[in-house]
């Protein structure tokens, strides 16, 4: 054993983390319930008071959680990167966009690695958790530490753990999720494994950095490609006047051989609308054309105008067009029950509707503002913008906080996306 692997079951290591969002935060609380002393990392001054005062800005956590961990005395944030020289080791938890033309953007990455090789010394241990292309850890990490004159394997230890977190989910969150582990050399492995070991119930060793980046890879672009397959059938189905969401539920009851896949507005979130593109930007830098997973891309990127094509159709039965008619979007962050925003389909559609003159307005319980393409609203009460006259409300993400019941019976229009409203016929409803 190392010595840093006896300092990590010791708790006597501590463990920095460089990005408080959706991965950074639950993870460094995950290190501080298991007794090891965190020192959370981010540029948001906003985010580290709100750290430092116990307040949560995460749905999956709560102000409570937040306060009891802080009571321990094993959790604090800080925007001054100089105390990365104090840590064992380092998690890096950072955002990784996709540039407008679709290339990997490596911004925040490469700012992260800057600051630890400013203040890496010997025996600390380096792990990249953003999800990003096979090789950034050798090609992007590792070049830029060994500016310092260290050598990764030999000086200090450098692994890949791809986030796995998935916001909302009640379920699943950082601790019961098998963490994947790709290392270095085996010593680089085995180091970072004692550090998840500590707060994770399972954790899954790879033979190499590349493997555990490819995984992560491999498991967003089986969604992707099974998504787009299902919205492309939707697409098909609304040809054929075929019930897609029927067609799913009978085909699901085959016990083997079927994995259900739900059609919708399109993909969100930090990382199944992202990631196939980084491994296909890859791809195509070794002479390999990888057609399967960009058809996909282009089905999922289609269906935002599928969704106002069927909003046109809604208000075509009232003799309206989509210019001048009031168009109530119900929820617009890219999934259920959270409050990011991020790559949301739902955006796109807003932007098709404004294009075409319509008059917008939202509910959304966990995104009270939103800004985005030159538009600024406010989300309002969903009971009083249908009673006052909506023309269509279009189901985007379905909030267990709406009343679809209130929806069904009161909206003059409706275009369901999510198959919200199963439980309820009428000919004001339209569906994907």
């Amino acid at each position: 054993m190392t010595d840093l692997q006896e300092k990590i079951r010791s708790r006597k290591a501590r463990v920095g983390v460089i990005g408080l969002g959706y991965v950074g935060l639950p993870l460094a609380v995950e290190f501080a319930r298991a007794g090891l002393d965190v020192t959370g990392f981010d540029v948001d001054s906003g985010r580290v008071e709100d750290v430092n005062q116990g307040r949560s800005y995460i749905v999956d956590m709560s102000d409570g959680e937040m306060r009891e961990i802080l009571a321990s005395g094993r959790l604090r944030a800080t925007a001054d990167f100089s105390h990365l020289a104090d840590m064992d080791t380092i998690n890096i938890c950072v955002p990784t966009p996709l540039r407008k033309t679709k290339d990997p953007d490596l911004t925040y990455i490469v700012s992260a690695v800057r600051s630890i090789r400013e203040h890496l010394r010997r025996g600390q241990l380096v792990i990249l958790e953003s999800t990003t292309y096979p090789g950034t850890t050798e090609e992007v990490v590792q070049p830029i530490l060994e500016e310092s004159g260290l050598r990764a394997g030999r000086d200090f230890y450098l692994a890949f753990s791809p986030e796995r977190i998935d916001p909302g989910n009640p379920n699943f969150n950082t601790r019961n999720i098998p963490k994947v582990v790709g290392g270095h050399s085996p010593e680089c492995a085995a180091a970072a494994r004692t550090l998840y070991e500590q707060c994770i119930d399972t954790v899954v060793p790879v033979s190499s950095t590349r493997v555990a980046e490819m995984v992560k890879l491999l498991e967003n672009t089986f969604r992707s490609v099974n998504i787009g397959l299902v919205n492309e059938l939707a697409q098909m189905s609304q040809r054929l006047r075929i019930d897609v969401w029927e067609v799913i539920d009978a085909a699901k009851t085959k016990p083997f051989g079927f994995m259900a896949f739900y059609p919708g507005p399109g993909l969100g979130g930090h990382c199944i609308p992202v990631d196939p593109y980084y491994l296909s930007w890859k791809a195509r830098m070794h002479d390999f054309e990888p057609r399967f997973i960009e058809l996909a891309g282009i089905v999922n990127e289609s269906m935002p105008r599928f969704v106002v094509e069927r909003i046109t159709e809604a208000l075509n039965r009232q003799s309206k067009s989509v210019r001048d008619s009031k168009i109530h979007l119900v929820g617009i962050a890219y999934k259920r029950g959270v409050n990011d925003v991020r790559e949301s389909p739902a955006l796109n559609v807003m932007k098709l509707l404004f294009e075409k003159g319509a008059i917008l307005s939202y509910s959304d319980p966990y995104v009270p503002k939103l800004r985005e393409e030159g538009l600024e609203l406010s989300s309002v009460p969903l009971e009083a913008t249908l009673s006052n006259g909506c023309d269509c409300a279009v189901i985007l993400t379905d909030h267990t906080e709406f009343d679809y019941g209130f929806i069904a019976r009161n909206a003059r229009a409706v275009v369901d996306t999510r198959n919200a409203l199963r439980a309820y016929d009428g000919d004001n409803i339209v569906r994907l």
